[in-house]
């Protein structure tokens, strides 16, 4: 007989499921809840448990999506337990995400999780269990850069090193970078160690890691670096983590450095009784990292530094140096680890970021399995046939094509614009317009690749009232180096402006400290007079140390002789002089952390941005206005930040300013890194481009101000590395463009108009209303201003040439206090006084506000009275 399965009937036909029917949504139920919607390279990646797995996920592919779905895969298969899977991060925000998804996917179960998170977190979780076996208690403390730096310069001390010519910050960041590559004290070759404090860079690092073990105290870099030597000298302790970790998650692959690949890599072996296997360090022993990082964007400061090279490379061959832990063996295959990452996002090289890590992945775990995740759900066809088109000029690269089946959109745009003042306007132009069609300005963001080129976007949103924030970082004129300069302006225009006083009596360091502060506080709060009439009367007494006394004292002739010189001066000029004279910026030469290059940059614009005012109270008034815009994280604005910044976030529509040679890609980078530099700035240009969902808008300027200086420069080379099928060429909207019939059209210096945009403000009008009655009466005045006893605003340019009005002595509110205040003493010849420092003495002379006392103790002093009391 002829079993059921075997029968044959003739006409009948092949059955599929009706879509919609109930066996199709039966079918449809049975799929877990966490696959649906996936398409089928991420659901591919979710379901490749065994072995080592690359997901190579391009921009907006789904990546955190993918990552998350692998861990409820895992558990959901009973694969592991959540105690049992190290997924690794490199921010703590990111973490947190990850988990808060995971919540809603599996409910209380993201509780058990304890090992997702950031790499340090999770290094310093597992070194404070095994303290002991690295010389620490499991209380150790974790040292902050500060605490680091302090620490340097005691043993700086103690080695006879002048910290000024090696500064503790450029010893910290050296050896923030021997950490970040994996190296201990006798590992560092001896090149290396010989670029700081005249060859004891080495000794003093040895030094350093004594004494952290005597203070039970470890830095960042020592969270994963003492991880490493716990691994190796310990192979048992090793073994454990092995066999407890049976799947390995990490994301953002590409930004590993060589400390947390050498750590990725000891875990990921499949234990052995014998122990680990040798390990390949990813750096050529020939390279040399030019800049150090800590790997972990919201952990710490990163300091960075320049290295030289290797004077030791390896041959072109590419051989690299083997680390094995001693007496380890070979073992099984890797483990199941998955990394997640994309090299054409790899834009953190200047941080410690090895690239290299992730492009030599199927070398590092033969057998691996490559998933590429290039269906883009984030930008329409022609955002990303521009951003793929770009980024293939990469040779570095394991590729891939970004693709989308949304709406093509429209082109990618690239604006040319006379200069950085043009390009602004013509930025805030579009923005208002695209407000007034109904796009939110949340949806809008500019993205720079430097952060003085902010400084013109952000005075250019104040005129035109458009809300913003800078994301990443202060407001321009909220950054500490702006601040400190505009409170040096801020006493030479107003004496009487204490808390600008206040801020920079002791910066530069002038041995001014607090006591000193206090005293001159109580002595004004007494005579009801300002901080400086104060300062200017305790430095003819005796109250102060005189070397104390000296500095007050020299700071007081300073800004007399710049009060001075801001008669027969421009206020740039004097802007410059104050600046140098003060030792302001010589403090940021000298200094060797890593932002202090910007620091200086952003004092230079600074002083450019002053060059659009005729005075400096002008200038003072303007920033008043700028710096009067709180607003908070929930208002519609647009988003101002640096392209390393952005990496991340995305936004409807993208402007992308300053696409010149030498700014982007930056000079700086090319001249230190070479091709790999270009090619990172690539992935740079990569990234920004992929932010924008709907609109990308590129500009250029012919001129811009760099290093202080007004260039003519040239467009990106990136420019014309775009496809012209997917790129439309757009006329500047800054209203001095391109037009004109020189060709050029107009620029700015050709501008009669004293200023070209109006403030919605009272004072503003006035001062219009006051310039346009004056007009008739000003012939003999050269063009393009209105009187500065009218209105504080005015173009420093005019018609004429470079006559500029000469303003009258200013009344100071501060200097008329002073002078009607504290000539007379309440005190007569004679009386007996108590003072708190000198202690008892009799008045023998008096001259206004200042006693000459002849104490019981400390001899003849003089004082200001409102220290004294009677006796």
């Amino acid at each position: 007989m002829t079993e059921p399965n075997k029968l044959t009937h003739h006409g009948v036909p092949d059955h599929q499921p009706a879509s919609g029917g109930i066996a199709a949504r039966a079918r449809a139920a049975a799929t877990p809840q966490y696959l649906a919607g996936l398409n089928p390279e991420q659901r591919e990646a979710v379901e490749t448990l065994d072995g080592p797995v690359l997901v190579l996920a391009g921009a907006g592919t789904g990546k955190t999506r993918v990552l998350t779905c692998r861990i409820a895969h895992i558990l959901s298969q009973g694969r592991a337990r959540p105690g049992e899977i190290l997924s690794v991060t490199f921010t703590n925000k990111a973490a947190r995400e990850m988990k808060l998804r995971l919540g809603h996917m599996l409910g209380q179960a993201v509780e058990g999780m304890p090992w997702l998170g950031t790499f340090h977190s999770i290094g310093g979780r597992i070194l404070r269990t095994h303290a002991e076996l690295v010389q620490l208690k499991s209380n150790f403390t974790v040292l902050d850069v500060d605490d680091q730096v302090r620490l340097l310069k005691q043993l700086l001390a103690a080695e006879n090193i002048d910290d000024k010519r090696w500064p503790a910050r450029m010893l910290a960041g050296l050896i923030d970078g021997w950490k970040n590559r994996g190296l201990n004290p006798a590992q560092v070759p001896p090149g290396e160690a010989a670029v700081f404090g005249n060859g004891k860079g080495g000794k003093l690092y040895a030094s350093y890691q004594e004494r952290l073990k005597i203070l039970n105290a470890a830095d960042f870099g020592d969270l994963l670096l003492e991880n490493i030597r716990l691994f190796r000298e310990h192979p048992d302790v090793l073994r454990q983590y092995q066999n407890r970790f049976k799947f390995i998650l990490v994301d953002e692959y590409q930004d590993t450095n060589v400390a947390q690949y050498l750590w990725l890599r000891l875990l990921s072996q499949a234990p052995s009784k014998a122990c680990a296997p040798p390990l390949t360090s990813p750096r050529l022993r020939g390279e040399v990292d030019a800049r150090s990082a800590s790997g972990e964007g919201d952990s710490r400061q990163t300091v960075l530094v320049e290295a030289p090279p290797h004077p030791d490379p390896l041959p072109a061959s590419g051989a690299r140096e083997q680390i094995a832990p001693p007496g380890m063996t070979p073992a099984a295959p890797p483990k199941n680890i998955c990394c997640v990452g994309d090299d054409d996002q790899s834009i953190y090289g200047w941080r410690g970021a090895e690239v290299d890590n992730i492009l030599r992945f199927e070398h590092d775990f033969p057998g691996a399995k490559v998933i590429r995740l290039e269906r883009n759900y984030r930008s329409t066809g022609h955002i990303l046939a521009a951003a793929s088109h770009l980024i293939a000029h990469n040779e570095g690269r394991l590729g891939k094509t970004l693709r989308t089946e949304d709406v093509d959109g429209e082109k990618v745009t690239v604006t040319g614009a006379w200069d950085s003042e043009e390009e602004a306007r013509a930025i805030g132009e579009e923005i208002e317009e695209l407000q007034r069609g109904g796009h939110k300005l949340n949806d809008i963001a500019i993205l720079v690749r430097a952060s003085f080129q902010m400084r013109e976007f952000e005075d250019r949103f104040v005129t035109l009232g458009l809300p913003y924030r800078v994301i990443g970082g202060p407001r321009f004129y909220e950054r500490a180096e702006i601040r400190d300069a505009l409170a040096y302006l801020r006493v030479i225009n107003s004496a009487a402006d204490d808390l600008a006083f206040e801020r920079i009596v002791n910066v530069p360091k002038r041995g001014l400290g607090d006591a000193t502060v206090q005293m001159l506080h109580d002595h004004g709060r007494k005579r009801r007079i300002p901080l400086f009439e104060a300062a200017r009367a305790v430095v003819e007494t005796d109250e102060l140390k005189p070397k104390a006394r000296g500095s007050l004292r020299d700071l007081l002739a300073s800004f007399d002789r710049w009060r001075a010189q801001r008669e027969v001066t421009s206020h740039t000029e004097l802007a410059e002089i104050v600046l140098d004279e003060s030792g302001y910026t010589e403090m940021w030469q000298k200094d060797r952390s890593a932002d202090a290059a910007g620091r200086l940059e952003n004092l230079k614009e600074l002083v450019r941005s002053m060059e659009e005012f005729e005075n400096l109270q002008g200038f003072l008034e303007h920033i008043s206005l700028v710096m009067d815009r709180e607003g908070s994280a929930e208002d519609d604005a647009v988003s101002l930040m640096t392209l390393h910044s952005a990496k991340g976030l995305e936004f409807d529509n993208v402007f992308l300013p300053g696409w010149e040679e030498g700014l982007f890609p930056s000079q700086r980078t090319l001249d230190e890194q070479g091709r790999a530099g270009l090619e990172e700035e690539r992935r740079l240009a990569h990234v920004g481009l992929t932010r924008a969902r709907r609109r990308a808008k590129l500009y250029f300027a012919t001129n811009r101000r760099i290093h202080g200086t007004w260039s003519t420069t040239i467009p990106s080379r990136f420019l014309d590395e775009l496809p012209a099928h997917n790129v439309e060429i757009t006329e500047s909207k800054g209203g001095s463009g391109w037009g004109g019939a020189s060709g050029y059209g107009p620029s700015r210096f050709d501008n009669v108009e004293s200023f070209g945009s109006s403030y919605a403000t009272p004072g503003w009008q006035r001062a219009q209303a006051n310039r346009a009655r004056g007009q008739s009466g000003r012939h003999g005045q050269a063009g393009g201003g209105f009187n500065e006893s009218q209105s504080p605003f005015s173009s420093r340019s005019d018609a004429g040439g470079s006559s500029r009005s000469k303003r009258g002595p200013m009344v100071i509110e501060g200097e008329l206090i002073a002078k009607s205040t504290g000539t007379t003493s309440e005190f007569s010849l004679d009386d007996r006084v108590f003072h708190q420092k000198f202690g008892y003495g009799n008045i023998v002379k008096i001259d206004g506000n200042k006693l000459t006392i002849a104490f019981e103790k400390a001899g003849e002093k003089k004082v200001v009275d409102s220290f004294v009391e009677r006796a």
